[in-house]
């Protein structure tokens, strides 16, 4: 029987070439149909009706066009989704993360991820929000939901910002280091301002904040949820105090502080600050002669020499053209 009676004996296609046309090339990975759609013979052709196989191109088409607006959720592979550029969270707590893994292994993940192309990394994705459930399924294994759009890095700032302010999801101090960091790396305060939903003061207060507090100081502590701005910046208040500064900075090497939670972390380093300096020492010294030419006066940081100019005038004006000799002899005698 010739091809074209074959045609013929299908109603539907009485005229094949008005039929829909066929891509013979197409692949279309997300619907299973990555090899080309041309039939290896006539008999193929009948067995694949021709408007079965346009009406599955059609839908693939319609299913990438969605796909590109944002409207469709497809399943990924972790290992190519890597995290957003500005990292918006100061660690995560992992009972908190342990209780999330948990339910997504119970009921599965309800609520699909946000990523872009990556923009420098070809077949890769990067998160705009998400990057904890990403973190439970890499866990959990299998494939993470994710919607696919194209974001400007702006873009992808608001919607990271904008999503974690919907739950408030974000402690105080991490929307103030979030904003930190986004200034840092030369985005506006209008696009900041939409990341976060706060106005202009608002966002002037959050960043000044944290400008004056060291940043390892802030990671170490982490998102401490259960403080907000006022005991924040009680603790900016005190590190301008270089002493204390240094003092808290060397507290977190600390192992119990390492090993506390957040909130915990907060308050030992809140305490340590608020912990009022030893009272200075301060001694006379007595001379032979029974007087009292000089006042010895030792702090933390410093040792003061004072000499009075009533009884020690004279001998101050000494020890003074005598400090490069001494300080000879002391580097002899301590072999600095």
């Amino acid at each position: 029987m010739a091809r074209k009676n074959l045609f013929e004996m299908t109603p539907d296609t009485a005229e094949p070439e008005a039929a829909a046309p066929v891509r013979t090339t197409l692949g279309r990975p997300l619907l299973g149909l990555d090899r080309p759609l041309r039939p290896a013979s006539p008999v193929g052709a009948i067995s694949q009706s021709l408007d079965g196989i346009s009406a599955k191109a059609q839908r693939a088409e319609e299913i990438e066009k969605r796909l590109a607006e944002g409207q469709a959720i497809i399943e990924l592979d972790p290992s190519l989704v890597d995290a957003s550029f500005v990292v918006d969270r100061l660690g995560v707590d992992a009972e908190d993360q342990s209780g999330l893994v948990d339910q997504i292994r119970e009921h599965g993940q309800q609520v699909p991820i946000l990523v872009r192309p990556h923009p420098e990394r070809a077949g890769r994705f990067q998160v705009a929000y998400g990057h904890r459930r990403l973190a439970a399924i890499k866990e959990i294994g299998g494939t993470v939901k994710a919607v696919v759009r194209d974001l400007t890095d702006e873009q992808l700032i608001v919607s990271q910002g904008q999503e974690n302010n919907a739950r408030t999801d974000l402690s105080f101090i991490e929307r103030c280091y979030f904003a930190a960091k986004l200034e840092t790396k030369g985005f506006g305060r209008e696009t900041i301002m939409s990341s976060l939903g706060v106005d202009k003061a608002a966002l002037s207060r959050m960043i000044a904040l944290v400008r004056r507090v060291p940043s390892p100081l802030i990671e170490a502590i982490g998102p401490a949820p259960s403080f907000g701005r006022q005991r924040w910046a009680e603790i900016a208040d005190m590190v301008e105090d270089r002493a204390k500064r240094m003092r808290a900075l060397k507290h977190v090497e600390d192992a119990d502080f390492l090993a506390a939670r957040s909130d915990t972390r907060f308050q030992i380093i809140f305490d340590l600050l608020k912990i009022s300096k030893d009272k200075p020492r301060v001694t006379a010294w007595t001379a032979p002669d029974g007087t009292s030419p000089a006042k010895i006066k030792e702090t933390d940081t410093a040792l003061n020499i004072a000499f009075d100019k009533r009884s020690g005038a004279q001998f101050g004006a000494f020890v003074e053209r005598k400090l490069l000799t001494l300080f000879e002899e002391f580097r002899k005698e301590t072999g600095d």
